[in-house]
């Protein structure tokens, strides 16, 4: 006897599922401005690509007859599907059924995409729209009951930090425990007015005595400049495209390599505009973007966290089609000294850089740690050495290139003293202990308060010491290796990526 009948039943269930909240509610979701889940999962995958597990999970009720009268499916939609031809794992909030919300969901579904991913090695994207954590106060009025706070699965969510690249898509209000997942990943983004993320909503926040909004609360303006969000974006589709341009520098897990693409710009290209790019004045800034661009693959360089810690500039990019982790001091802020931020926004990409395997490019220009009593309070020595520790931790490839000036501990984390100096120096390197400038002035104190003319004898002390700060003066004991024409980077930079390409996977051991 064939299971037709039965079949048939699955294929109604399966329907039902793919209505979710109901036509009303998804109108509703659509009204705001946002796609329901389904739909981005649509727009985020290859056509037709995604498979779904756990579509039957949800909430049935049934006839005296053992017919099926009802069926609300869960709230968290997940599967297997690709991206780029690539095998990836996806689950994403439905927020047409009680917004979201743990009590409306199957916790089991949450736990084994991220179970999935880490046992398969697959890139796992998450798109949060709700809560995603124990459910809303009314799950007390249901259960009649309350529990002690756990995470069921967490022990996943902190093993695929290290082992698979994690994407968080918020696309909502995300409160509560979705915020902890947004965080826990390698790229977290958020939409322009469309996403919020707080530890705790609007209304919880009243109960303090702070009435606020959601936008107000913890919208992009907040948290695209604290490191909450690594990438702010404009629309949905924008962050799509996002999620699927950063996994295509990234392997599909921590045992793999990263995938290299065809290019076709020549790496001997030279950018002439580059031996002028550098001020002769050391008080006078530049753009750092405009030497990266000259001297990565075109269009390849993919910026993250570029409105916090914003004196370091971090992002993929590509060098003759092999990944890189690149990071540069930007002297359009804080001269390019590292803040507390700053410190906490390298720390964090070189971990990237090192779990998965990708060559480090550091182009500097770091005057060191920023000072003051500003500093003083955000503990920027405590970040700082977290990141100088991170960069002796990395064992991947690595090369600096000095474009100007390298002081102090912050100057000492441009690579790790220990390893091989795979470095290059332009002209307009800088460097030392700390800034000439400031420095005479505490040197030579006691000289110049004793002074008939201590105006005159700083100037001459200055002209002494900027002698003696030549990079040549430096090259000739070694001290730097290779002082290099600027326009001869990007050679040089493709030839260090090809030499490292057979030292991208790294024993842990």
């Amino acid at each position: 006897m064939a299971w037709t009948k039965e079949v048939e039943a699955l294929k109604r269930r399966e329907e039902m599922a793919r209505q979710m909240g109901g036509a009303e509610k998804v109108a509703l979701q659509e009204a705001r401005g946002k796609m329901h889940v389904r739909a981005r999962i649509q727009a985020l995958l290859d056509k037709d690509s995604f498979h779904e597990i756990g579509a039957l999970a949800g909430r049935a009720s049934y006839g005296e007859d053992g017919a099926l009268k009802k069926f609300s499916p869960s709230n968290f939609v997940m599967g297997r599907g690709t991206i780029e031809a690539r095998p990836v794992m996806v689950g994403g909030d439905d927020f047409t059924t009680r917004g979201g919300a743990a009590d409306a969901a199957i916790w089991q579904k949450q736990v084994m995409a991220e179970q999935f991913a880490h046992e398969y090695g697959l890139p796992l994207i998450r798109l949060i729209d709700g809560t995603g954590g124990g459910g809303s106060v009314k799950s007390l009025d249901m259960d009649a009951r309350t529990y002690v706070p756990a995470n069921p699965g967490w022990e996943w969510v902190v093993a695929n930090l290290s082992h698979v690249p994690v994407v968080s898509l918020s696309l909502g209000p995300v409160a509560g425990l979705g915020a902890a997942r947004a965080v826990a990943s390698h790229l977290n983004v958020m939409a322009e007015g469309l996403s919020q993320i707080f530890v705790a909503g609007p209304p919880v926040v009243k109960r303090l005595g702070e009435e606020v909004d959601k936008e107000a609360l913890g919208g992009t303006h907040i948290h695209g400049r604290n490191g909450v969000a690594d990438l702010v974006v404009s629309s949905e589709e924008e962050a799509f495209r996002a999620a699927r341009r950063f996994l295509s520098y990234l392997p599909s897990c921590s045992d793999e390599a990263p995938p290299r693409l065809p290019c076709d710009d020549p790496e001997d290209r030279r950018d002439e505009g580059l031996i002028a790019i550098v001020p002769r004045s050391r008080r006078k800034p530049y753009q750092m973007r405009v030497i990266i661009e000259s001297v990565v693959d075109r269009g390849s360089f993919f910026e993250i966290g570029r409105f916090w810690g914003r004196s370091l500039i971090t992002g993929l990019a590509r060098l003759s089609g092999w990944p890189v982790a690149l990071m540069a001091g930007d002297p359009m802020h804080y001269g390019g000294g590292w803040t507390a931020l700053a410190s906490q926004k390298a720390r964090r990409f070189v971990d990237l850089a090192e779990t998965f395997h990708l060559p480090v490019v550091h182009l500097v220009d770091n005057p060191g740690f920023v000072i003051g009593r500003a500093a003083e309070k955000a503990a920027t020595i405590r970040f700082g050495v977290e990141a100088l520790n991170a960069v002796y931790r990395a064992r991947v490839p690595w090369c600096s290139v000095l474009i100007r000036k390298c002081f102090g501990v912050a100057g000492a984390a441009h690579q790790n003293a220990a390893r091989v100096h795979y470095r290059y120096a332009w002209p307009s390197g800088d460097w030392g202990s700390l800034p000439l400038e400031g420095g005479i002035e505490a040197a030579f104190k006691g000289e110049l308060e004793a002074s008939a003319d201590p105006e005159r004898l700083l100037e001459d002390i200055e002209a002494r010491m900027n002698r003696v700060r030549s990079p040549f003066r430096t090259a000739e004991s070694f001290l730097v290796e290779e002082i290099i024409d600027p326009r001869e980077t990007r050679p040089l930079l493709c030839e260090f990526v090809s030499l490292a390409a057979k030292r991208r996977l790294v024993s842990r051991s």
